[in-house]
């Protein structure tokens, strides 16, 4: 793993939450963008290097909406860019790790993704990122 590629945080409404942000990191929201496959609304910050996803359900059957219905609002998971996404999911399979995906699928961004289950990480969610070469 490369580096910490964002930070995503589960939010009731990006409505409400977008405003609150701009305000708190002192810059706009360069993105937001609808993933079916997830049923979400994305909106990206970039601060320096630092990358903060907001992310609202579309569907109540989302993971996102089980998430805040159990937790509330809040950090939902931690992001880690990679170069090769297959062999990265291959070498944490051999680590005993348990992948909530079997093959990676596009995520937001540009990326695609793959998440670890929390259970085998104390508890965080962790994602997967490789940028998509197109």
């Amino acid at each position: 793993m490369e580096h910490i590629e964002h930070l995503g945080i589960a939010v009731n409404s990006l409505e409400v939450s977008i405003p609150i942000y701009e305000k708190l990191l002192n810059t706009k929201c360069y993105k937001q963008e609808a993933v079916e496959s997830e049923h979400v609304i994305t909106a990206f910050f970039q601060t320096s290097n630092n990358k903060i996803e907001l992310l609202q359900a579309t569907s109540n059957e989302s993971a996102i909406a089980k998430f805040i219905e159990k937790r509330g609002e809040g950090i939902h998971h931690v992001a880690y860019s990679v170069k090769d996404i297959q062999a990265e999911m291959e070498r944490l399979r051999k680590e005993g790790f348990r992948l909530l995906n079997e093959q990676p699928k596009r995520g937001a961004d540009n990326k695609l993704i793959c998440f670890v289950h929390p259970k085998d990480t104390s508890g965080v969610l962790m994602e997967l990122c490789q940028e998509i070469s197109e």
